[in-house]
């Protein structure tokens, strides 16, 4: 391992290099999930793509392991890590929107709330995280849920093109008919295949007033709310996204709840939801037309900076009543009332693109499902981590085998290819391509053929 000379380190890069000496040092290291806690040797904050570039050639060549950050919400860690190089993208938040092409162009530090802001200003948007802190980056590589996703697809299917640091330091740009091997793969394959310094995006009209909020119903409706939002949703409008959850109120009341967002005609908004309050008696109602941006946010609470996080995560067919009901009596247990369960609808534009065309494969599940764990005190975390994975293995036998990669913890490469299906194979081999000695490894690894 080569020797860092940081002094000349510094004068080559726009952006900053934080040591463990430095004062700022100790803020930058940490992100999002409070439970984790990790020392890079060096930050690179980075200012653009050369300093990436400079960051990767530097951790390469001294044999150090890379962590990429772009919002910091990877649930596992990956942001960072002990003894290698952190590159902090963070600091890279420019954004172009085109209104008249209808195009919008964004660095990999911007989080959905920076991106939705500036299409906002010309009533545009694409789809986005539901968490607005959310880094675009993480999300967007993954495949990218979002309200939106049942009228104009995940975040995948909306890049129209990226700019790409490969593992050798070269700059690439992929679209459909550049590198469109590296353009499939990034569509759904994370970080394995390079950092992206560029995301250009199809932005479409939306808002900026759209209509949502939520309905909640005592948990004990569980098993008549989530068979019911299945058969509703089936037939529902595309402009119409559900998000089914379980939480607890803040009086300290577990409840099963729906959140809405509807993005068409507001006069057709409560024609829509009216069949979702017939499924059983509501207890709690805040509905009403918002910013499309407010709707972004409607989640932010679930997932606070710095609290302790830890999840699993599934796609679900069939939201039966068996199901919901051993879902509902596991969450009455949770320990904290931070936990959560979310569970989007998906269908729509998502299940009409093809399987093949994005490495995003599970293009027909009808939810997603995800079991958060969330407390605040690190004494809490033996309790709340156990009361999760027991949860978890009562259900899992219940569920097919198929996962949302960016809802992964470290649950080993099985899962990982789980979420892949019959597209891991060709990411393989476009890892073997672009990355054959798995320098981008702190990840959902994919490992090269």
């Amino acid at each position: 391992m080569q020797t860092l000379n940081l002094e000349s380190l510094r004068a080559m890069v726009r952006g900053a290099i934080l040591a463990p000496t430095d004062t700022a040092y100790q803020s930058y290291r940490r992100i999002w999930n409070g439970m984790i806690d990790r020392h890079p040797a060096l930050i690179f904050r980075c200012a653009g793509a050369a300093d990436v570039i400079i960051a990767i050639k530097t951790a390469r060549d001294a044999g150090l392991p890379i962590a990429v950050c772009g919002g910091g919400h990877s649930f596992p860690g990956f942001s960072t890590c002990d003894n290698g190089v952190m590159i902090d993208l963070r600091s890279m938040k420019g954004i172009r929107v085109d209104p008249v092409a209808r195009r919008a162009r964004a660095e990999p530090g911007n989080t959905w709330s920076d991106y939705d802001r500036e299409t906002q200003a010309f009533g545009l948007a694409s789809t986005g995280g539901m968490i607005s802190h959310t880094g675009i980056a993480g999300l967007t590589l993954g495949g990218g849920f979002g309200l939106l996703m049942r009228k104009h697809g995940l975040a995948v299917d909306n890049l129209v093109s990226a700019d790409v640091v490969t593992a050798d330091g070269g700059l690439v740009h992929a679209n459909a008919n550049e590198n469109p091997d590296l353009f499939w793969a990034l569509r759904g394959g994370g970080g394995n295949f390079g950092i992206v310094t560029s995301f250009e995006y199809n932005v479409h009209p939306v808002g900026p007033t759209v209509f949502g909020g939520l309905v909640a119903f005592p948990l004990s409706e569980a098993t008549r709310v989530l068979p019911g939002v299945q058969e509703l949703m089936a037939e529902a409008s595309d402009d119409l996204s559900t998000v089914t959850v379980m939480i607890t109120t803040p009086d300290g009341h577990k409840a099963v709840g729906i959140a809405f967002c509807f993005v068409g005609n507001l006069s057709d908004a409560e024609a829509a939801i009216a069949p979702f309050r017939k499924i059983a008696t509501p207890v709690m109602e805040q509905l009403g037309p918002m910013p499309y941006t407010a709707a972004q946010t409607m989640f932010d609470a679930a997932a606070t900076p710095g609290n302790r996080y830890y999840i699993r995560s599934n796609y679900v067919e069939d939201a039966s009543e068996a199901f919901a009901g051993m879902l509902a009596e596991g969450f009455a247990q949770a320990p904290s009332p931070l936990s959560a369960v979310v569970m989007p609808y998906m269908r729509g534009a998502v299940a009409r693109v093809p399987a093949e065309a994005t490495a995003y494969f599970h293009r027909n599940a009808a939810f997603t499902f995800t079991l958060l764990g969330s407390w605040t005190d690190p004494s809490d975390d033996s309790a709340n981590v156990t009361w999760l994975k027991q949860l978890w293995s009562r259900l899992a036998p219940h569920l097919p085998n198929a996962v949302y990669v960016n809802e992964l913890e470290e649950e080993g490469n099985d899962r990982v290819r789980s979420a892949y299906g019959p597209s891991y194979g060709r990411l393989s081999a476009i890892k073997k391509r672009y990355d054959p000695s798995n320098l981008f490894r702190l990840n959902q690894n994919i490992a090269p053929a």
